[in-house]
């Protein structure tokens, strides 16, 4: 008996020498095994990547001439139509440029757009991260923010050798100051405790009591550009409900954000540019 009690208890006690273990190595050591793991697991990531690739561009060689002439007429007249917009945006940009001179407004940080495909999403009750194809290799630093044409996605929070990590603004981990479209007063935004499969959502806070969201009546919620690391006016989500807070002095509330998050296939990240 004492034997049958030992072989079942054999298991806890190897995990439990494990955990202690583990507790007592050095943090230098835990972050060189750590790196060594994600090091050593890139490469396979990137290479089911490239082979998504691939078996998209053979997919797309099925289609037949007829599909692929459609397609190209449809791909002019996008072209035409960003063909006008950059012209209006250079326009826009010189008229920003000589009234941010004739002010003396302060120059906001530059950077450097780097486009990189994402190569494994990660969303779960504990992640809410994916991974992209660039590293130190195209000089991605930790911090920089991740955006696509539907706004912010993340920040980098772990930068390998060929691969980085992306923290999703659905996170919890991700806080920043944002605004409603059209007022300058600054707010909190934190990623929520999202499901696995359902909608991503953040959460709103010290909202000023005069704004009023619902459902049916939604506030677009911008970043406001404070603390230098997100650019103004890139696009976080839509506020669909405001409620008074416990203090009465503000509201807060939940925001939807955009679900292609769940779905991303290439992002761009906004590299610091380090001035001269």
């Amino acid at each position: 008996m004492p034997s049958n009690r030992f072989d079942q208890a054999k298991p806890f006690l190897t995990l439990a020498i494990v955990v202690v273990g583990w507790l007592i190595v050095p943090v230098a050591v835990k972050s060189l095994l750590r790196a060594s793991f994600f090091e050593l697991q890139a490469p396979i990531s990137v290479s089911a990547s490239h082979v998504r690739d691939l078996q998209e561009f053979w997919s797309l060689r099925a289609h037949s001439k007829q599909e692929l002439i459609e397609a190209g007429r449809d791909l002019a007249r996008i072209n035409a139509s960003y063909d006008l917009a950059v012209q209006q945006n250079t326009g826009l940009r010189t008229e920003i440029e000589r009234l941010e001179n004739l002010l003396r407004v302060p120059l906001q940080p530059a950077h450097r757009l780097e486009h990189a495909r994402v190569v494994r999403r990660d969303f779960s009750a504990w992640w809410q991260r994916c991974t992209i194809r660039k590293g130190r290799n195209y000089g991605i630093t930790v911090g920089a923010p991740v955006v696509f044409s539907g706004g912010v996605v993340g920040r980098i929070t772990a930068v390998h050798a060929y691969t980085s990590t992306v923290e999703l603004i659905s996170s919890p981990g991700v806080r920043l100051a944002a605004v409603v479209e059209g007022d300058e007063r600054p707010m909190s935004f934190q990623g929520g405790l999202n499901p696995t499969f359902g909608p991503a959502r953040g959460i709103i806070e010290f909202v000023p009591i005069d704004i009023f969201a619902s459902a049916t009546s939604t506030k677009r919620l911008v970043t406001s550009g404070l603390g230098g690391v997100f650019p103004a006016g890139l696009t976080l989500g839509r506020v669909v409900k405001l409620e008074p807070s416990t203090d009465g002095l503000f509201k807060t509330g939940e925001v939807e954000l955009d679900p292609r998050l769940s779905e991303l296939t290439e992002v761009t990240v906004l590299v610091p540019v380090a001035e001269e």
